[in-house]
């Protein structure tokens, strides 16, 4: 059988490469064309198509040269072949083949990692590969964001953006996150905040212009107690917004006076930017208001050594799609859309008692749920059990999916693990600063008036509220005095 190639190509090694880089080929080809038709679904066949299979086949094409090369040396030594440097003659049949093997096989190569190089771009950049490669660890985040307001935002443009150079410096930071993913080393959490997350004026303000936001936005809250003996009250206020250009006549709101009458930068002295005790205020005239909190007794050298940071979106929106709801909110929202059944007795309480208790592990907790519910009713309300057994099915449906959503104990991740500083009923949030004890030195406050941020518009009973379009005082639904006017709201109000 004549020989279509030279003497040197006949060797292990390139014999070995050739069939490497064939099979990887040929590999490649057939999941590329499943993935493309929708024939299989999995987040794995991406990174196989672009980024392992794409590994062998330069190793096999690397190892062709190679083999040729040792065999050639080989020939030598064994004065098999007696030409002291390559001579191609394509007059040489054999010679001839190699040629046109190597010139097909170069413009086939350099065109398969041109498409390769940018589906393998387009897929690290993906939704899929962000969220589910790393299924254990990015489990809780991929699941949050799929039920954020952003959730068709994908993971890179808030992350990551536009532009070549934040481009290279997310795979360089990412590159120690595969590693600990690997010899698992990651920590459970993962921290929070992110420290080298880029500007939010390059990310979050390319959609969202704080300049162009105008008027106020309703917020609608119905609370159900524990005590079914306290009536179910509902509030209705009007966030004041804010923000807007001045040219278009009177501003006013929340994102006015943080993002455009001023420019604000703070420091913080823990690593989740919880306690601020020191905030500078610079306005459009460029006059300077430094503020201290009366209760941080901290010397200048200690402030020297805390974060400075300039103030933007993140600092309150610190949670914009990665949200871990506490139950408190939960089954109050799933209550007042009747996912839950509100006629059930202390329907309320036992969900509650059944999200809050630890769980090994997923799975274990969605099947605990439903035992501890049933149980529950089963031997208080046997009677309720057998008559609302459809809506009891439904509750417990609702409560698990209500757990599926917030509640990852294999990562040690819940509504306790973040704060959100949007608000402050369970965190801190908006009282970090705005605390009434935050003064500057011409007595300038930082008020925490419920009027400076929102307006309450309606208030109290489901059937017997108190409303006015001018504005009401807060009236806690529980009597407890005046107690709310001197405590923050999550020193009661734990979330469950």
């Amino acid at each position: 059988m004549a020989q279509r190639f030279p003497k040197s190509f006949y060797n292990t090694i390139t014999l070995v490469g050739v069939g490497l880089a064939l099979l990887s080929l040929g590999t490649i080809a057939i999941m590329f064309l499943m993935d493309v038709f929708g024939i299989f679904q999995s987040p794995y066949i991406g990174i196989y198509t672009y980024l392992v299979l794409p590994f062998f086949l330069v190793i096999g094409l690397i190892l062709i040269p190679i083999g040729i090369t040792r065999q050639r040396r080989q020939l030598k030594k064994r004065f098999l072949e007696e030409r002291k440097s390559l001579i191609i003659d394509l007059n040489i049949p054999a010679h001839r083949s190699a040629v046109m093997f190597g010139i097909v096989g170069f413009i086939l190569f350099m065109f398969l990692s041109a498409g390769g190089s940018y589906e393998a771009y387009n897929y690290t950049e993906s939704v899929e590969f962000c969220g589910k490669i790393c299924h254990s660890v990015m489990r809780p985040e991929y699941t949050a964001y799929q039920h954020s307001p952003h959730a068709r935002v994908t993971c890179v443009q808030c992350h990551i953006g536009e532009g070549a150079d934040w481009f290279v410096r997310s795979k360089i930071t990412g590159s120690y996150q595969v590693y600990a993913t690997l010899v698992n080393v990651f920590p459970r959490p993962i921290p929070t905040p992110i420290r080298n997350l880029r500007p939010a004026r390059e990310t979050c303000e390319q959609c969202h212009w704080p300049q162009k936001f105008h008027g106020n936005k309703e917020m609608v809250k119905t609370y159900f107690p524990f005590d079914q003996t306290i009536p179910v009250s509902k509030i209705i206020m009007q966030i004041k917004t804010g923000g807007g250009m001045s040219e278009l006549g009177p501003t006013e709101g929340i994102h006015w006076y943080m993002n455009t009458a001023y420019a604000v930068s703070y420091i913080t002295t823990d690593e989740k930017r919880q306690v601020i005790p020191w905030i500078k205020a610079v306005s459009l005239d460029g006059k300077t208001k430094i503020f201290k909190s009366i209760d941080a007794d901290i010397s200048d050298t200690a402030l020297a050594k805390g974060e400075y940071r300039k103030f933007d979106c993140l600092d309150c929106h610190n949670r914009p799609s990665h949200i871990y709801y506490p139950p408190f909110r939960s089954l109050n929202d799933a209550m007042s859309l009747n996912k839950i059944d509100t006629t059930l007795p202390g329907i309320r309480a036992i969900a509650s008692d059944a999200l809050i208790r630890p769980y090994s592990t997923w799975n274990n907790a969605l099947n605990s749920i439903k035992l501890i519910i049933e149980n529950a009713y089963r031997e208080k309300s046997p009677e309720i059990a057998a008559s609302k057994a459809k809506e009891l099915e439904n509750s417990e449906r609702e409560v698990q999916a209500i757990y599926s959503r917030n509640f990852f104990p294999e990562m040690k991740v819940n509504w306790k693990a973040y704060p959100n500083n949007i608000g402050h009923l369970y965190d801190q949030g908006c009282f970090r600063c705005h605390d009434n004890k935050h003064i500057s030195d011409d007595g300038a406050v930082l008020t925490n008036n419920c009027q400076s941020c929102h307006i309450i518009v309606s208030q109290g009973p489901l059937k017997k509220p108190d409303s006015s379009l001018s504005g009401l005082q807060f009236k806690h639904p529980a009597d407890i005095g005046d107690a709310w006017k001197e405590m923050r709201c999550s020193e009661c109000h734990t979330g469950e």
